[in-house]
C-alpha cells in the first residue's frame, strides 16, 4: 500500500515538521512494516510552468515527426515573450495549456535544462511528459495537456503536487484494514494520540423500496450489496488533477473519471466499488454462483471459463462481473467519442455504483485459481469493512455528482443479511499474562478503545470488536493489539537459564564432526530444500521397487512440481552443482547432512494437538508414530578439478576415488570400520560403483555407495562429465561405531616394514585381499596400504598385480626380522586361501 504523506495529513493533524520517515518510525513502532519512504521530487528545481501553445511548425527531412513551436509562459522566462521550443509529442494542439520547464531548471533523474540547437532550431527548454517529471504512466504515453483554466505562467510544480514523501507498507493478511488511507490514518493516529478524521463518516440516506433492483441468491457469498444511480454524467469530464495525482502517487493508473472515483474511493476507504453503465444493463442485478464451465469475459478482454465455486455478478443477459475481481467487458463504463461531423460527444451518462461485501475465502480460491490478482480481490481476501459499503457508495456518488455534473437519483438499494456485532470475553490481565509485564486495566481499555472496540466490564471484560477488524477473534488477538501499540521494545527480554552438564548429544557431535572434516578437506556445505518431484527418480534410473521411490507426499505443497519429502540427498546437492557450473564454477566440491524421510508400509494419520494446553505424552506419542522415519544422511558431490595445476605440478580432476574416501572419513569420525567393495546401484556408474558396508549386530549392512556417477544420469541431470557421488546412512555408520574411540597406545619400539605383491583375478576385490591379509597378519600387524595396482603381460591376461605395505610392531619390543617375516607369510598364506592370490615372481 503507497500511503502519500499529503493525503495522510487530511485525516491526521499530523505535526509540520515531521517527515515521511518520522511517521514511518512511528508506524513501525505499531506494527506496520513500512519497507521504504520515497521522496518524489528530490532535485527538482523550476522554473517549471504552465504554458500556452501559440504556434505549431512542422520541421520535415528527419526520421520522425517533430514540430518547433512557440509557447506563451507569462513572464516566467524575465521577457514575456513566447518560447521557442522543438518537440517530438504528437497529442497536442495548437491553444493548448502544456507543461514547460526553462532553462536554467532541474528535472528528477539530475537532468539539467539548457537552450540547444536541435534540428536545425535552438530549443529553449521542454514541453513535458508526465514520465520526464517523474508522476507515473497517465496511460498517454506523451504531453501533459491541462485544463483550460489553469493560468499561464502558473507553477506547474505545485499545481502538480510534484513533491511528496510516499510510504511504501507492505501489509500482512491479519491487517487487510490497512490497505486504505483510512486504515493507516487510523494506526497513524493512534500512534501519535491524535483524533482521526473518518472519511467514512458521512451521511448515508436509509434504504428505500425505489433503488435498482438487486437479487442475492447466495447470502453466505454475498452478505451485504449497496446499489445507488447517478444520472446526467457529462462524457467529457476529465479527472481533476488532485484525484489523478493521488492515483499516481498510490501507484494506480487513471483511466477515466467515473473509474477513476472507483479507485479513489476503494484506496481512500478500502472498499471495493465496480460502476456498470446502465444503458448496458439487463433488468435487474444479481448474485449467484457460476454455472460449471460458463463462459464470461472480464474487463481485460480475456474469455474466462469459471468454476460453479466462483461467485458472478449477474443480469437478466447473464454474468456482468467476476465478484469481487474483475467486472465484464458487457457493461464498461464507454470512453467518450466525438462525432467529427456534428462534433457531437457521446459517451456513458448514467451509472449504477455497486459497492458489496463478499466471501474472502470465495473470492481468494477464484483470484487464484484463475490467476486474476486485482486491487479488489486483494483487498476483499484479506477483510474489507462491511459497514462501509453505504459510506463507500455515498462518496462515490458524492464525487460524480461533483465532478461529473450528475444528478445522483433518489433510490437506494441495500440488501444485508441480519447478523450482530461480535464479541470476545476477556480477562482484564490476560495481556498481562501473555506480555509478562503488568499494563493494568486502564491501559488495556484505552488501548483497545483506540483500534475502535467497545469494552464492558471490569475484572472480566466483554470487547465488542469493530467491523473493520476481522482479524480479531479471541483474547490473543486482542491482548497482541494492547502489546504492539504499547510497544514492542518495552516487551522485558530475559534470557532462558540453561541447566548446567547439558552439552551436545553424541548425534550432534557427531554431526558437527562430520561437517568439519569435509570442509577440512576443500568440501563446500550447500544446503538444499527437503522437497523433490517424483520425476527425479527415473532420472537417477532408480528401479521401480527401490525403497527411496516410496515417497510421504505433502497435502498443500509448496510448488507442485516437487510435492513430496525427499527420501535421498542427491537431488538436491546435484542441482547445486549443476547452478553452480552453468554460472562458471566449474571445480566443485559440495557436501550435506540432513534428514531424508521414509515412508512407513502403512501411512500414518496425524492428530491435532491442542494449542489451549501441553498435549498429553499419549498425544506427543500419537504424533510421532505417525510421522515418517528421518534417518540423517550425508552426501558429496564432486566435479571438475580436484587439485589444481600450477607452478607445483599438474594437479588431478576429481574422480570417483575421492568419494569413496569422503566416506572413509566419516567412518574415521564415526569410529566405525567401513568395508569399501564394488557395488551396483541406481545412479552410479556399475564399474565404478563402491558400495560402503559396516557391521551391525553381527550383521553386514549397506549403508551407501560412492563413485562416478552413471552417463545417462549425467545427461538427464545436465551435470558436468565424469560428476562423483558419495551417499551414506549416517545414523547406521553412528550405530556401527559402538563405543568412543580410544587413543592408540604409542609404541617406542621400531616398525618392521614388509612389502608383497599378489597377483590375483582381475575381478577379485581389493577389499577381500587387504581384509585377508589383514586377518593372516595377527596382533602384530599396525596397519596395511595398497600403494600400486598393476595389468599387463608381466602378470598375464585376465590378472592384477596389488602391492601391499605392511606395518608391523610390538607393545614390548623390538620385532625381529623371523618374526615379521613369519607374520607377512602367515598373511599372505590366508590371502591365497581366500582369493587364490600368489606372490608376483614366485
Amino acid at each position: 500500500m503507497r500511503v502519500p504523506l499529503s493525503w495522510l495529513r487530511e485525516y491526521v493533524d499530523l505535526p509540520a515538521g515531521e517527515t515521511g520517515r518520522d511517521v514511518a518510525a512511528k508506524l513501525v513502532d505499531a506494527g506496520l512494516e513500512v519497507e521504504t519512504v520515497e521522496q518524489l521530487g528530490g532535485g527538482l528545481k523550476g522554473p517549471l510552468v504552465v504554458g500556452q501553445v501559440l504556434t505549431i511548425e512542422e520541421l520535415e527531412g528527419f526520421r520522425k515527426p517533430i514540430r518547433f513551436c512557440t509557447v506563451d509562459v507569462g513572464s516566467a522566462n524575465g521577457t514575456g515573450e513566447p518560447q521557442e521550443i522543438v518537440c517530438g509529442a504528437r497529442n497536442f494542439s495548437v491553444g493548448d495549456k502544456v507543461v514547460v520547464v526553462l532553462p536554467g531548471a532541474v528535472l528528477p533523474g539530475d537532468f539539467a535544462i539548457a537552450s540547444r540547437k536541435t534540428y536545425g532550431k535552438t530549443s529553449h527548454g521542454m514541453i513535458c511528459s508526465g514520465e520526464e517529471l517523474g508522476m507515473g504512466d497517465d496511460g498517454t504515453h506523451g504531453i501533459i495537456v491541462l485544463p483550460p483554466e489553469y493560468e499561464v505562467g502558473t507553477d506547474a510544480i505545485e499545481l502538480l503536487q510534484l513533491v511528496d514523501e510516499v510510504l511504501d507498507i507492505d501489509i500482512t493478511p491479519d491487517r487487510g484494514y490497512c490497505m486504505s488511507m483510512r486504515g493507516v490514518a487510523r494506526e497513524a493516529a493512534t500512534a501519535y494520540g491524535l483524533p482521526l478524521r473518518d472519511p467514512a463518516l458521512l451521511d448515508v440516506p436509509a434504504p428505500n423500496s425505489y433503488g435498482y433492483a438487486v437479487q442475492i441468491a447466495d447470502p453466505q457469498g454475498c452478505d451485504r450489496f449497496t446499489a445507488r444511480t447517478v444520472t446526467g454524467l457529462d462524457p467529457e469530464a476529465r479527472s481533476p488533477i488532485w484525484l489523478t495525482r493521488r492515483l499516481q502517487k498510490a501507484g494506480m493508473r487513471p483511466i477515466s473519471l467515473a473509474v477513476d472515483i472507483t479507485n479513489y474511493v476503494m484506496l481512500e476507504l478500502g472498499q471495493p466499488l465496480h460502476a456498470y453503465d446502465r444503458s448496458r444493463l439487463e433488468g435487474a442485478i444479481g448474485v449467484r454462483r457460476a454455472e460449471q464451465g460458463e463462459t464470461f469475459t472480464t474487463l481485460d478482454g480475456v474469455k474466462r471459463t469459471l468454476d460453479a465455486e466462483d461467485l458472478v455478478i449477474t443480469d437478466a443477459g447473464g454474468p456482468i462481473g467476476l465478484a469481487g475481481v474483475m467486472g465484464g467487458a458487457n457493461t464498461e463504463i464507454a470512453d467518450s467519442v466525438t462525432d467529427p461531423e456534428t462534433g457531437r460527444v457521446t459517451g456513458t451518462t448514467d451509472v449504477v455504483v455497486e459497492a458489496a461485501h463478499f466471501d474472502p475465502v470465495s473470492i481468494s480460491r477464484t483470484a487464484r485459481r484463475l490467476k486474476l490478482s486485482s486491487e479488489a480481490s486483494k483487498r476483499f481476501e484479506r477483510g474489507v469493512d462491511p459497514q462501509a459499503a453505504a459510506a463507500a457508495a455515498q462518496r462515490t456518488v458524492d464525487l460524480l455528482v461533483l465532478l461529473a455534473g450528475g444528478t445522483a437519483e433518489a433510490g437506494v438499494t441495500e440488501l444485508a443479511a441480519p447478523g450482530g456485532p461480535r464479541t470476545v470475553a476477556m480477562s482484564a490481565d490476560h495481556p498481562d499474562r501473555v506480555a509478562g509485564m503488568d499494563y493494568g486495566r486502564e491501559t488495556v481499555v484505552r488501548r483497545l478503545q483506540e483500534i475502535g472496540c467497545d469494552v464492558y466490564g471490569q475484572d472480566e471484560l466483554v470487547v465488542t470488536v469493530p467491523s473493520w477488524r476481522p482479524d480479531l477473534a479471541e483474547p490473543n488477538d486482542l491482548a497482541e493489539e494492547v502489546i504492539r501499540l504499547e510497544g514492542y521494545g518495552n516487551l522485558p527480554s530475559t534470557l532462558p537459564q540453561v541447566p548446567s552438564g547439558r552439552g551436545l548429544t553424541a548425534r550432534q557431535q557427531l554431526h558437527r564432526r562430520v561437517g568439519r572434516a569435509l570442509a577440512g578437506a576443500g568440501y563446500v556445505e550447500a544446503l538444499s530444500y527437503p522437497f523433490i518431484g517424483e520425476q527425479v527418480f527415473d532420472q537417477l534410473q532408480l528401479p521401480a521397487h527401490d525403497a527411496a521411490r516410496q515417497v510421504v507426499k505433502l497435502v498443500n505443497p509448496i510448488s507442485d512440481e516437487e510435492p513430496a519429502l525427499r527420501t535421498t540427498l542427491l537431488p538436491g546437492l546435484l542441482g547445486a552443482l549443476r547452478r553452480n557450473d552453468s554460472r562458471g564454477s566449474h571445480d566443485l566440491a559440495l557436501f550435506e547432512t540432513g534428514s531424508v524421510f521414509r515412508a512407513g508400509a502403512e501411512p500414518g494419520v496425524a492428530v491435532r494437538l491442542p494449542v489451549d494446553r501441553r498435549p498429553t505424552e499419549e498425544e506427543i506419542a500419537t504424533l510421532n508414530e505417525a510421522l515418517p522415519a528421518q534417518p540423517r544422511y550425508a552426501a558429496v558431490v564432486l566435479a571438475g578439478a580436484r587439485e589444481q595445476s600450477g607452478w607445483w605440478g599438474k594437479g588431478r580432476p576429481a574422480d570417483w576415488a575421492d568419494a569413496v574416501q569422503a566416506a572413509r572419513s566419516l567412518a574415521v569420525e564415526a569410529g566405525a570400520e567401513l568395508v569399501v567393495r564394488q557395488g551396483r546401484y541406481g545412479p552410479w556408474h556399475p564399474g565404478r560403483c563402491a558400495e560402503l558396508v559396516v557391521t551391525l549386530d553381527g550383521v553386514e549392512t549397506v549403508i551407501g555407495h560412492a563413485g562416478e556417477l552413471h552417463p545417462r544420469v549425467v545427461k538427464a541431470l545436465g551435470l558436468p562429465a565424469r560428476t562423483s557421488a558419495m551417499e551414506l546412512d549416517l545414523d547406521r555408520l553412528a550405530a556401527a561405531g559402538g563405543e568412543p574411540v580410544q587413543a592408540p597406545r604409542i609404541s617406542t619400539f621400531p616398525v618392521a616394514t614388509q612389502d608383497v605383491a599378489l597377483i590375483v583375478d582381475a575381478s577379485v576385490p581389493a577389499s577381500d585381499v587387504e581384509a585377508a591379509l589383514r586377518k593372516g597378519a595377527g596382533e602384530l600387524l599396525e596397519s596395511l596400504r595398497l600403494f600400486d595396482v598393476f595389468t599387463g603381460e608381466q602378470v598375464g591376461e585376465g590378472k592384477k598385480s596389488l602391492a601391499y605395505a605392511l606395518r608391523f610392531r610390538a607393545a614390548d619390543r623390538t620385532l625381529t626380522a623371523e618374526e615379521s617375516t613369519a607374520a607377512r607369510d602367515a598373511a599372505v598364506t590366508l590371502a591365497g586361501e581366500r582369493t587364490g592370490a600368489v606372490l608376483r615372481g614366485a
